[in-house]
């Protein structure tokens, strides 16, 4: 009985041996994602280089700094942006010469941008667009500020 007990236990260790490294070899394998921050960690340097970025002057949804991050510099006649919110994302305005212009939008989690209307203009929009509905916020100058207004 004594060799026998002896064999069981050799076999015993040995699989969970094997064990051990087919999940070792799995975690190793999932990486980051598991044990980590995927993408990696990013210096404060890299963060303030991204911030400081000119926004993108394409008008696509998918191209847009999103509202909280640094943007191209406003002309010298332009207003204060003023940031502006609903359930379905956020955006910021300023009013200059030319009318009111949206300078950055960004959709909340789970909406999407449906439609932009950038101006300078009289007005501006933009609409977000979720499963949980559709939002849209209009923009205009009241004298040299930027005020969310009701659909007419």
């Amino acid at each position: 009985m004594g060799r026998r007990s002896l064999l069981v236990a050799v076999g015993w260790v040995a699989t969970v041996a094997v064990a051990t490294v087919i999940g070792l070899g799995a975690i190793r394998l999932v990486g980051e994602s598991l044990t980590g921050t995927p993408g990696g960690v990013r210096s404060e340097a890299e963060i303030e280089r991204a911030l400081a970025a000119p926004e993108p002057t394409s008008a696509a949804p998918t191209a847009v700094a999103p509202a909280g991050t640094a943007s191209a510099a406003p002309s010298p006649d332009a207003g204060v942006p003023r940031s502006f919110a609903t359930d379905g994302g956020t955006a910021v305005a300023e009013c200059g010469p030319a009318g009111v212009r949206l300078v950055s939008w960004a959709p909340a989690q789970g909406y999407r941008v449906r439609d932009v209307d950038r101006g300078p203009d009289d007005d501006v929009e933009v609409t977000f667009e979720g499963s949980a509905g559709r939002h849209e916020l209009k923009v205009r100058c009241i004298g040299a500020e930027p005020v969310a207004v009701a659909d007419d």
